[in-house]
């Protein structure tokens, strides 16, 4: 009869944290550094946890991410492997962005590059993990996983990519066939559905009525022609209530203003957050907001832009009576080459806009936001 050998603590407590992804996620930053590997292996093992995944990637706490183990699964686990992988090579991206120039030499910094390959290559022979010895996760080298994946993946991949567009066309007709029997509808909202790309003129062409309200949020993937017919519809003239999040305008400055000069007499909140504006694109619709004067509600957060440009919107702002709240994004100025805030700098920059406030002689409420939602700061911005 043999005996098994009972399953350590440390396995036991990554296996209890498995049984809720989101729990261990949360709990990643409170967690021992030994436990680390034994989730990372099972979590890979187990499928279906790619955001633990990539959590587990960007809190590493070692100097060496051994990717070994997302290859030793077999061919018929090329999927798992793939959206392992692809969960990893995320949390590196974000990683790698956020990585500051240290000011070493380059000389030192080649011993550290040849330390940490030979490190590496270590981890993969021994195929264990060991938490002795090892630092913050720096540096990662990926000579010929990428290629492996996708060379088990492109047929595959086509596979499940015929599979989803069929299901996303089934749905889109499902959708429009409900959209034309809504002889009243007055309010849109949509959240990043997968149907929509390229199909936006369709679903507009639907409409029966005006609408008072639409909001799209995080559709990152419509098209150029998405976003034309968009600004271009009959039905979206009367708008009391425009929310556009997560949208890249940058090229749509133009139909934007269009849009904006067509519901200047109506339009009552307007939000353009996230929606990649810089200056020139927020010059180019200053004309038309400043005729928006039923409107009560502004927010143009998370964009990028000086203040020079946020001086132009308090003044062009400023024949608007009913504005009761405006949100602005922190001014470029006044973030650190690393992204931080730089207080003293934004102490400054309150000042001065605080200042125009006082000189074009109407109370407002105004904030000032971070530029990133998961981690967001608010800054108050008031003359009364």
């Amino acid at each position: 009869m043999s005996i098994r050998t009972p399953p350590t603590l440390l396995k036991l407590a990554a296996k209890r944290l498995l049984s809720g992804q989101a729990s261990a996620i949360a709990a990643l930053e409170y967690l021992p550094a030994e436990l680390f590997p034994y989730l990372f292996v099972m979590a890979y093992r187990g499928g279906r946890r790619p955001q633990l995944l990539k959590a587990l990637a960007q809190a590493w706490p070692f100097t060496v991410l051994p990717l070994g183990v997302l290859m030793q699964r077999p061919p018929d686990h090329a999927p798992t492997r793939a959206a392992g992988l692809k969960a990893v090579f995320d949390a590196l991206d974000v990683l790698l962005a956020q990585e500051e120039e240290d000011g070493e030499e380059e000389e030192q910094q080649e011993e550290e590059q040849e330390l940490e390959e030979e490190e590496l290559e270590r981890e993969e022979q021994e195929e264990g993990l060991h938490p002795e010895g090892m630092s913050n996760l720096q540096r990662l080298y990926l000579p010929h996983i990428n290629v492996l994946a996708e060379e088990e993946e492109d047929e595959e991949q086509e596979e499940e990519r015929e599979r989803q567009e069929q299901e996303e066309q089934r749905s889109f007709s499902q959708f429009l066939s409900q959209m034309l029997r809504l002889r009243h509808l007055w309010a849109l909202y949509m959240r990043s559905p997968s149907f929509l790309p390229g199909r936006l003129d369709q679903m507009l062409r639907c409409l029966q009525t005006p609408l008072d309200k639409l909001c799209l949020t995080h559709c990152q993937q419509l098209t150029q022609s998405d976003l034309t017919h968009l600004f271009q519809c009959p039905n979206l003239r009367q708008l009391k209530i425009l929310h556009l999040f997560g949208l890249g305008l940058e090229d749509f400055s133009e139909p934007l203003r269009a849009l904006l000069e067509a519901v200047a007499s109506t339009l009552q909140d307007l939000g353009l957050d996230k929606c990649g504006m810089a200056d020139s694109q927020v010059e180019a619709i200053l004309p038309a907001l400043s005729r928006c004067h039923q409107l009560r509600f502004f927010s143009i957060s998370m964009n990028n832009f000086p203040v020079a440009t946020m001086k132009k919107l308090l003044r062009h702002t400023t024949g608007l009576r009913s504005l009761e709240f405006e949100m602005y994004p922190i001014p470029l100025e006044c973030y650190r080459t690393q992204g931080t805030v730089n207080q003293e700098r934004l102490v400054l920059i309150q000042a001065e806009l605080t200042g125009i406030l006082r000189e074009l002689g109407q109370p407002r409420t105004i904030q000032l936001a971070t530029r990133h939602l998961r981690h967001r700061k608010f800054y108050e911005l008031a003359f009364s």
